[in-house]
């Protein structure tokens, strides 16, 4: 006498071949007032280019950044914005 065994229907399993719904990115539009040329470790060195300071240099020097970057590691400076 042979026992079968019950399997499951493809349709069963959730969410195969379904599109998940994306969580909205909690840093969309962070960077918008958060610039590098509002920053206080920010260092102007030409039009639209300059250094970095927030964190030691390293054998090439301060990383290079455009005044319109960001980082999470933003420090308003207070002498630029008015």
């Amino acid at each position: 006498m042979c026992e079968t065994v019950n399997e499951k229907p493809n349709n069963a399993i959730p969410n195969v071949g379904r599109a998940i719904p994306k969580a909205p990115d909690p840093w969309a539009g962070r960077g918008v007032k958060m610039r590098c040329l509002s920053c206080m470790w920010f260092v102007e060195k030409r039009e639209a280019v300059g250094r970095c300071r927030r964190h030691a240099p390293t054998m090439s020097g301060y990383p290079v950044v455009f005044n319109t970057d960001w980082c999470g590691d933003h420090k308003l400076n207070e002498e630029v914005v008015t």
